[in-house]
């Protein structure tokens, strides 16, 4: 035999299926299950607190499966596996993912299909257990605190230096960040780190021509 036939015969060997038995399919896709099943109930614990959307929950879940059986098949026959190559090329997702974490779990998802597949089921167990122990032991470090929006309305632009002496008795470096004015009057939005809210909301409601104050929390970033 030449070095001619060997190779063509290479090459069309790779185009017949190889001995993926259905136990091994069955295991794989059982243990990626089991690990996708881990994720989901890890993604609703830490996000429980803010807006859990199990949708997404439910998607992670279902694209660690999707994502197993897409290699089993790659592995399978060298033709299926040009064929996903090239079906997955034109595939656009355009989803927005609104909080970053999300991103990590999203990648956490394929990544554990992926190792799944290839038969690595060590790798994926441990690793499942790194980032578990990684997210919460990062959630439980300290952040800064996140200032609030102070929110002013008053009879005019002039009763500014007023309201910005009162502010700052309870706390520190208080930003204006807006002043709206009207024929009614004027608003003004103030971006503060408060210790004693209450005291600081009865001082500025007992000022002369102050006639609203409101105090907001937001969950945007927290500067150090």
């Amino acid at each position: 035999m030449s070095f001619k036939d060997i190779i063509k015969k290479s090459v069309l060997e790779s185009f017949t299926g190889s001995n993926i038995t259905t136990t091994t399919v069955c295991v794989t896709l059982g243990i990626t299950v089991i690990i996708a099943l881990y994720i989901f109930l890890v993604y609703y614990l830490s996000t429980r607190k803010t807006f859990y959307n199990k949708t997404f929950n439910v998607s992670l879940a279902a694209i660690a499966v999707i994502t197993a059986s897409i290699i089993l098949a790659m592995q399978s026959n060298l033709a299926i596996s040009l064929g996903m190559v090239g079906a997955l090329s034109i595939v656009r997702f355009r989803t927005a993912v609104k909080d970053p974490k999300d991103l990590v779990f999203l990648f956490w998802s394929i990544s554990v299909g992926i190792i799944c597949g290839a038969g690595i089921y060590e790798i994926a167990i441990i690793a499942s257990l790194i980032v578990t122990i990684g997210l919460f032991a990062l959630e439980l470090t300290p952040v800064g605190n996140a200032a609030m929006i102070l929110v002013v309305n008053c009879d005019s632009l002039d009763k500014e230096g007023e309201i910005l002496e009162i502010v700052k008795h309870s706390c520190k470096r208080p930003s204006v960040k807006s002043r709206n004015a009207s024929v009614t009057g004027a608003d003004f939005v103030i971006e503060c780190r408060v210790k004693e809210p209450a005291e600081m909301l009865k001082a500025l409601k007992a000022l002369a021509g102050v006639t609203g104050v409101s105090l907001l929390e937001h969950d945007g970033e927290v500067n150090f």
